[in-house]
């Protein structure tokens, strides 16, 4: 990685973050920015004393890799103008904005012979990483992924299937191997014009159960997922990094005398240590060594259009549901004793 020149297009929160990652990396070299709102482009210039480019094209020129942090509906453009210019792309997610643009890039990347990787940080995450460990040989029922955050804080460029859930059908994809036999799908619309809050089921003939709840109108931010195994029962917190196993759980109903009967439960918890490693920090570090090693990123661009196909199937399904709830709005007569 020795002398790779790298960069950054789109200097929004998550490109900052990329430009200070960038910039913390020995082997190479952060040597451009791009952004079209030149004073901020300006001030990350002056902070990390690189030159800003007023035009994308001067800084293809002068770089082997870049970030591209842009809004998704120009994901597909500048991937497909890095790939002109000979650079290698990490893409934040999702990869593109239709399945069609997806499909067309993993063809031109598949041809082009250089490193293209989906920004799907959470495959880097610390926790998701040890909980793949925990769970290797567990006999799992139910996987419950709940991905939530409040509505002024969120991206509003895509629904929240787009933004948030694809994260958590990544990871799904990741932990099955394959996609699901039977998806189910309800969404609400209270914010925007878009889908602010949905939750998905996807089924498989021989198990799991897989739920999968994201919302950008709650006033918590929440990264959490929960593993119900024949063994045990697992949480895991994404944002607070920590896994708590469950096994061997009694349960039983105590006369507390003047006090009633109360439930009480033990069981054997196990907590799990997890590195306090950034995982944007990894993330781009398996982007630059795939580009010196000259191999697949583990998030690769096919990887990215498998979780965009899930969540647009997802989108659609939500969709449609609407439409009918709309059409045909029945009600349930609650009778009394009932």
């Amino acid at each position: 990685m020795e002398n790779l020149r790298t960069g950054v297009i789109g200097l929004g929160r998550m490109g900052q973050h990329h430009c200070r990652v960038y910039a913390s990396q020995r082997e190479t070299q952060l040597v451009g920015l791009f952004d079209i709102d030149p004073q901020v482009a300006k001030g990350l210039s002056l902070r990390y004393e690189v030159p800003a480019y007023q035009h994308i094209d001067e800084l293809l020129d002068q770089v082997d890799a870049v970030s591209i942090a842009t809004p998704t509906p120009t994901h597909f453009d500048l991937v497909m103008r890095c790939l002109e210019h000979d650079v290698h792309v990490l893409v934040e997610k999702p990869v593109t904005e239709t399945l069609e643009q997806a499909e067309e890039l993993a063809r031109v990347v598949e041809k082009s012979g250089l490193i293209v990787q989906v920004g799907h940080i959470e495959r880097f995450n610390p926790t998701y990483m040890e909980l793949k460990k925990v769970i290797e040989n567990l006999n799992i029922i139910a996987i419950d992924f709940r991905r939530l955050s409040p509505y002024r804080v969120s991206n509003k460029d895509v629904n929240v299937v787009l933004d948030l859930m694809v994260h958590d059908l990544d990871l799904s994809i990741d932990l099955m191997g394959r996609e699901p036999n039977l998806i189910s799908a309800y969404g609400l619309t209270p914010f925007s014009a878009g889908l602010d809050h949905a939750v998905a089921q996807l089924c498989y003939c021989d198990g799991p159960i897989i739920t999968l709840t994201s919302s950008r109108v709650t006033e918590h931010k929440i990264r959490t997922v929960e593993v119900t195994a024949e063994e045990a029962y697992i949480e895991a917190d994404f944002l607070n990094k920590g896994i708590s196993v469950h096994r061997c759980s009694l349960g039983e109903y105590k006369d507390q005398n003047l006090n009633g009967v109360k439930y009480h439960q033990e069981s054997l918890i196990e907590r799990i240590l997890v590195p306090n490693v950034e995982p944007l920090v990894l993330e781009i570090n398996h982007f630059l060594q795939c580009i010196s090693q000259n191999c697949t990123p583990c998030v690769s661009i096919f990887d990215g259009l498998n979780a965009l196909r899930l969540a647009l199937w997802i989108s659609g399904l939500i969709s449609e549901q609407n439409l009918q709830l709309a059409s045909q709005p029945h009600r349930i007569t609650m009778r009394e004793g009932v």
